[in-house]
């Protein structure tokens, strides 16, 4: 009986591939399509062989118990009918004839054409949170490949650490400057529905992982995460109109609006503002060359009301921690880096109140999170009374 619904989404898969070979076009409509398979073949090869052990599964496609999209192909957003549609076919079936439930990640249906979706980058676990929503379930786990959330990348330093609690807006702004455990869009239904979230490693399962719940105890946390992302391009713009002209913020962002790009980070005065942009969005155009003409298109605009100096080549370091120990956190951070001889050319604190973003040099931003890493997370700063020579640092 396997061996029927394999074969026949084999030649389902086939006849698409000829399909497509034959019109020499891949519409993102017919790649949703293609790419769902692996997730439904996946799914059916795990649900078989957890009932060959004796241990009772059932598989489900998405698309077909009630993931209602919009019909944004690539990267479509779930639609607040899907809960109930999914609770009901979940439970009736549970009720009826209990068994494990395997579901297809990151894929639903659209609501105007009914063809298969996926949900972009962080679907799969987009997935897993929207049904635990949908079935108010007490806790969802995430299983990734590290141990939790940590407290840097441990491609620059191996002795990050797991942190063992965050809060939604903690893991949020973690994800959008370059976490990749998690992303932002995926932790949105737990958030909603207050259910918290555990990242478990599948390597390691009995590591406790990270908890992630709408609030928790910051009494005594300082600093949870250094998050880098680099390759970032700053632009500085001044006015060059007189002191008090209003209006002159809006003009600069309606020209990001009207192309299409997305701002990171922004630090604003009277007459000027300095900025970074999304790499992810600037450069998401696959040729360099058309990414970089675009830039230049950018700067064109901008100079029509201000004076622009475009920086690239910077990275942003985020220090994702506790709002009410800010000035400690900036005493530290720029006392370290003031050791180290880097200047920061921006800086930003988000309007969540858990971000402090530093803009630096790329080729500084590694050795930045390491030493701020140790600074933090090994060592504490302490102030070397008997020289006067300021801070130092000292093993706690």
């Amino acid at each position: 009986m396997h061996v029927k619904i394999f074969s026949e989404h084999l030649e389902e898969l086939e006849l698409l591939l000829n399909g497509i070979a034959m019109m020499k076009e891949l519409t993102k409509r017919t790649q949703d399509y293609l790419v769902s398979f692996g997730e439904c073949m996946s799914t059916r090869i795990f649900a078989a062989y957890l009932n060959k052990l004796g241990v009772k599964a059932r598989q489900y496609d998405a698309f077909e118990i009630g993931f209602i999209t919009t019909d944004d192909f690539t990267n479509a957003d779930i639609l607040e009918a899907t809960y109930p549609a999914v609770a009901k076919r979940l439970n009736g079936d549970w009720l009826s004839d209990p068994a494990i439930a395997i579901v297809t990640g990151f894929l639903g249906k659209a609501q105007k054409s009914c063809a298969v979706t996926t949900l972009g980058r962080g679907g799969s676990d987009l997935t897993a949170t929207t049904i635990g929503k949908a079935l108010g379930l007490p806790e969802i786990q995430v299983w990734k490949d590290v141990d939790g959330v940590l407290t840097c990348d441990p491609n620059i330093y191996p002795k990050a650490e797991p942190v063992p609690f965050l809060t939604f807006d903690e893991a949020a702004e973690l994800a959008y400057f370059g976490a990749q455990v998690l992303h932002p869009q995926s932790m949105r239904p737990a958030r909603e529905g207050d259910i918290p979230v555990r990242v478990k490693n599948s390597y390691n399962p009995k590591a406790p992982g990270t908890l992630i719940t709408k609030e928790r105890d910051m009494s005594k946390a300082i600093l949870t995460s250094i998050v880098l992302k680099r390759n970032v391009t700053m632009l500085d713009i001044v006015s060059t109109r007189m002191l008090g002209q209003y209006g002159f913020l809006a003009k600069v962002f309606s020209i990001f609006e009207d192309l299409g790009i997305s701002v990171d980070v922004v630090a604003t005065s009277e007459v000027s503002v300095s900025l970074t942009l999304d790499p992810s969005k600037l450069w998401s155009r696959e040729l360099i060359q058309q990414a970089s003409q675009e830039l230049d298109h950018v700067v064109e605009e901008l100079e029509k009301i201000a004076v622009v100096n475009l920086l690239q080549n910077r990275s942003i370091i985020s220090l994702i921690g506790n709002v009410q120990q800010s000035s400690l956190i900036l005493e530290k951070a720029f006392c370290v880096l003031r050791r180290l001889g880097v200047t920061v050319q921006m800086i930003s604190q988000g309007a969540s109140k858990v971000n402090i973003s530093l803009v630096v040099n790329d080729t500084e931003a590694d050795e930045c999170v390491r030493a701020l890493h140790e600074a933090f997370f090994e060592t504490k700063l302490q102030r070397d009374y008997t020289n006067g020579n300021g801070y130092v640092a000292k093993s706690s």
